[in-house]
């Protein structure tokens, strides 16, 4: 009884998440299907790709294995590690939102007041999560099969996206034993899913061609890595569902673990403790401005770690797809759909084009800067600092500031990194130049983001953390995808990135830009009326 309320709680409770998630995951394995069938409907284009993409193990770094040229098998090529990298993201947030976050805010003590067990929680978050992933791999395998792939194939690509995110929830639960806090949890959990993609992509680099050019067998390290369990599976070739059972034993592991770890720990208590702090402050934090910096710079650090290795990618591959591309129009095409508008040199334009990614890193960075004043309200320690002389519009607009810096971090970050390795790879000193203008040219984009959610904070905070990244799927879901999938103009435009600048070549319009510094600044005076009209509450 105990454990079916808990169960619909954390259904309630996550109800527009999962639905963003998974149909997200879906649409992406729907729209790929129907626009590969568009651009690579004959069988030469795709063996063009192919062979493009066996002579630079680069690219099956970010993709994955070559399994022959039929059009289902090279979908499952194209897009299965993106929706194996997002159910282990989703997964893991699940683990740690229902087990480290319960007991770092009070509420999991509440509930071991109650008959219920101490392990009863957990055990719902297991089946939830088990639930989850099964409804995720249904319509994965539904979205392939609408999009006229074949049914067996399809169902094999559904229970590999799941199986990878089974494997990520014991992950994310083991995690949440380890860090004292949910931020660290998730930190640590999302490093895990970026390390199976990282190994996942060396052991495809790595990896043996065949004489044809047209297939691909990992070497080793894609062993370690549940996204490279999950496209053993050869979905639309061998159909084999062995793989898969790595990925229970891992997750079955780390739940075990759990289970153990749990059983000799407090509640509230973790098996890393926090550091301990200074006897004294320092002046920087006299002041709510230095606080809000200190709560946050662990969090900026990490994602500007992740948008310096985009811009490393950029920086690496420019040459390298540019020297493959060659004079090819059908790829040179796919390549610029991913930037609205754009022209220039194909270097150019796939730097533009990752680059857009680094916006999104830097849009998720300001995002989370507004949940952290969400956080501190229900937390009522925003009480405590605004007991004091400081206003509520200098303590939203302190977290403006620093959002604005966390944005401008994460973008230099980045253009260094593709700068940098630009250089060093071969090109010319000017691809530094245009790396940071392809950073600046996302920085309007990113902006609207904090002023929008800051806005929300002010109307309804309740949804800040859950809009948040609903807003942000959904831009970059039309904004970075829409190109590629072939959606029409008018969804594209729904996202931001969409409407920031292409700085390539001589004649760059800036005007989408402008226009979102307008609507960024307008959301900000907005939100600092609301932040001053409201009451400071913790619901």
């Amino acid at each position: 009884m105990l454990l079916g309320v808990l169960l619909w709680h954390r259904v309630r409770r996550d109800r527009l998440q999962l639905i963003i998630w998974i149909l997200g995951i879906g649409l992406l394995a729907l729209f790929s299907t129907s626009s590969i069938q568009n651009t690579f409907g004959d069988s030469a284009s795709r063996a063009t790709v192919l062979r493009l993409a066996v002579a630079n193990p680069s690219i099956l770094l970010l993709r994955g294995t070559p399994a022959g040229a039929g059009l289902n098998t090279f979908v499952f090529f194209e897009i299965f590690t993106f929706l194996a990298l997002l159910a282990g993201l989703m997964n893991s947030f699940l683990a740690v939102r229902h087990t480290r976050a319960e007991e770092e805010f009070g509420r999991a003590e509440l509930i071991g007041s109650t008959p219920a067990a101490r392990t009863t929680p957990t055990v719902a978050t297991i089946v939830y999560g088990i639930l989850v992933n099964l409804v995720l791999g249904l319509v994965v395998a539904l979205c392939f099969t609408a999009g006229t792939a074949d049914a067996a194939g399809s169902f094999v690509a559904g229970l590999a996206t799941a199986g990878t995110g089974i494997a990520f929830l014991g992950v994310g639960l083991l995690a949440a034993q380890f860090m004292r806090t949910s931020r660290g949890a998730n930190g640590v959990a999302a490093s895990a899913v970026t390390a199976a993609y990282l190994f996942r992509g060396i052991g495809d680099a790595l990896g043996a061609p065949s004489a044809d050019g047209l297939h691909v067998t990992p070497a080793w390290w894609s062993w370690l890595s549940p996204i490279g369990w999950g496209q053993r599976t050869q979905a639309y070739g061998a159909n084999t569902l062995l793989p898969l059972l790595f990925d229970l034993a891992l997750a079955a592991t780390s739940i075990a673990i759990v289970f153990v770890l749990q059983a000799h720990r407090d509640s509230g208590a973790s098996l890393l403790p926090g550091r301990a702090g200074r006897a004294t402050a320092r002046r920087t934090l006299s002041g709510s401005l230095g606080l809000a910096w200190r709560l946050q710079w662990p969090t900026i650090i990490g994602w500007c770690v992740g948008g310096a290795l985009f811009g490393l990618l950029a920086g690496v591959l420019s040459k390298a797809v540019s020297e493959a591309v060659g004079v090819d129009a059908t790829l040179r095409r796919t390549i610029a759909s991913l930037v609205p508008g754009g022209h220039g040199t194909l270097a150019q334009i796939f730097i533009s084009a990752i680059f857009v990614m680094v916006g999104v890193i830097a849009a998720a960075c300001a995002i989370q800067v507004v949940m952290r004043m969400r956080q501190e309200e229900v937390a009522g320690t925003a009480e405590l600092i605004l007991a004091t002389r400081v206003s509520r519009l200098r303590w939203l607009v302190d977290y403006f500031v620093v959002g604005t810096a966390a944005i401008v971090l994460v973008l230099v970050s980045g253009a260094v990194a593709s700068g940098l390795s630009s250089v060093a790879s071969g090109e010319s000193a000017a691809r530094i130049g245009d790396s940071f203008q392809a950073a600046a040219a996302q920085l309007p984009a990113a902006l609207v983001y904090l002023a929008v959610l800051a806005l929300v904070f002010g109307i309804l905070p309740a949804w800040t953390i859950g809009l948040g990244w609903a807003l942000l799927g959904i831009g970059t879901f039309f904004g970075v995808f829409g190109g590629l999938i072939g959606l029409p103009d008018w969804a594209r435009n729904i996202s931001p990135f969409t409407h920031s600048p292409v700085p390539i070549g001589t004649s760059t319009n800036w005007s989408g830009g402008v226009w979102m510094l307008g609507i960024a600044v307008v959301a900000g005076i907005l939100a600092s009326v609301a932040v001053r009209r409201r009451e400071l509450g913790t619901a």
